[in-house]
């Protein structure tokens, strides 16, 4: 992550600020935090990769994936990795992106159907477990007739929601749709390149990235808490078996964090077609690290770390939930094994330098 982006460093102190733990709390009973997303998006940061003719700032990609890892960090209550993946969907199909916060049907809940009236589109079905639904404006899905992709951009107001959540009291929620008709403004012909399998790799990317920033935060989290406890009259920084376990921690952040920043920046650079290998390494990555990290951190904080005041709980439980949603570590080693494969030993090595910047020996 690029701490000298001012996004970043902008959106940081608004985490620090409008963030805190009663506000997390709070969003776990369903109340929406409304000044912190007016905030975001007076600064721009919520559709900030949205070309400026279509709403939004015309950041990088590589801007965004960075203040997706800073929101994850921040345990942030409000669909931002949601909303730039419906902006980007919306993007590629050159339609406008509204305002205010916007879900998306995963890839794998896509239960909609879309068929032809005479002139009009119609839109009938049920999705499950729309991130933030009941909270977003509008819903953004990729639907497909017979011929092609297309991406519709459904108001709140249309949908019916039962609701649900995830592990960390994320809105997760079932919407359905009846035969819906759909004005030109509401449908359009998804982008080149963009379907579902193209949606479902960035959907990985983005909460690659949110598990590096949560991962981070569970590591400062315990560093801070080592230093501070005190059994046996020392710290318990000072015993061996706490530092080889904060070791391993740092370790597994660390590769995490590399991973989610190695395929955000080949998306930026080589576009999403060519970041299919990076994508998955990164989410089998922090998905593994998730497990093995949180374990570590809850083990060193004790008792406590399982308390509704102390803030672990809000990064470990997002750490749990993310790592099953758009592929979980099962999917991703199977899809980057048969890509491996594919190559072919003597090609492998050759590849992954390549994608690494060696040269190869003379």
């Amino acid at each position: 992550m690029n701490n000298d982006n001012i996004l970043t460093t902008t959106a940081a102190r608004l985490f620090e600020d409008l963030a805190p733990a009663s506000t997390l709390s709070a969003s776990e009973t369903g109340t929406w935090s409304a000044v912190l997303w007016e905030a975001l998006e007076n600064h721009g940061m919520t559709h900030a990769a949205v070309p400026e003719a279509l709403g939004g700032a015309g950041a990088d990609l590589i801007d965004v994936f960075d203040l997706l890892t800073v929101g994850g960090s921040y345990s942030v209550p409000l669909p931002l990795a949601e909303t730039f993946l419906a902006g980007w969907l919306l993007a590629g199909a050159g339609m406008k992106v509204p305002r205010g916060p916007l879900s998306i049907v995963p890839a794998s809940a896509a239960g909609l159907i879309l068929n032809r009236d005479g002139e009009a589109w119609r839109l009938s079905g049920t999705a499950t477990r729309v991130p933030w639904g009941r909270h977003a404006h509008y819903i953004v899905m990729l639907v497909r007739d017979d011929e092609q992709d297309y991406v519709a951009c459904v108001p709140h107001s249309a949908c019916v929601f039962s609701h649900g959540e995830n592990l960390a009291g994320e809105p997760r929620d079932d919407i359905s749709v009846s035969t819906l008709s759909l004005s030109d403004a509401q449908l359009g012909v998804a982008g080149a390149g963009i379907d579902q399998d193209a949606l479902k790799l960035m959907g990985a990317c983005a909460r690659a990235c949110q598990m590096a920033g949560a991962l981070d935060r569970i590591l400062h989290l315990a560093i801070s808490y080592v230093g501070e406890r005190v059994q046996f009259g020392r710290p318990l920084a000072k015993f061996q078996a706490i530092q080889h376990q904060l070791a391993t921690l740092a370790g597994e952040v660390a590769a995490a964090g590399v991973a989610a920043d190695a395929a955000a920046r080949v998306i930026q650079q080589h576009g999403l077609a060519q970041a299919e290998l990076e994508i998955s390494a990164a989410k089998l990555r922090t998905g593994e690290a998730a497990g093995n990290g949180a374990a570590i951190a809850h083990q060193v904080h004790g008792a406590m770390g399982f308390t509704q005041e102390y803030p672990l709980h809000y990064a470990t439980r997002r750490l749990w939930s993310w790592r099953d949603e758009f592929g979980n570590e099962s999917y991703w080693a199977e899809r980057l094994g048969a890509m491996l494969l594919a190559r072919g030993g003597d090609a492998l090595w050759l590849d992954l330098t390549a994608r690494a910047g060696i040269a190869p020996p003379d």
